[in-house]
């Protein structure tokens, strides 16, 4: 079964200290892209979850977990020539 990276961790954890997405970007000095990329749980890199556990003040675990991949039903889609 494929994985990939969530970060649903990360915006409870945002809740649950009374941060929103602006607080996070400013005090953990990432950009606005970066947050953007953390949005849509793409690629980014581990500096950027470096420096948002230091302004968290906890470790990857807390932020981040792996989740299985949500495999579509292509075979559906797919239209044969006649």
């Amino acid at each position: 079964m494929k994985k990939t990276i969530s970060y649903d961790k990360l915006w409870k954890l945002l809740i649950d200290k009374k941060w929103n997405r602006t607080k996070l970007k400013d005090e953990s000095e990432i950009s606005t892209a970066s947050l953007a990329k953390l949005g849509k749980n793409a690629n980014i890199t581990t500096d950027v979850l470096v420096k948002i556990c230091n302004a968290l003040e906890c470790d990857f675990s807390d932020i981040m977990e792996m989740v299985p991949v949500e495999e579509k039903n292509v075979s559906s889609e797919q239209h044969t020539e006649d």
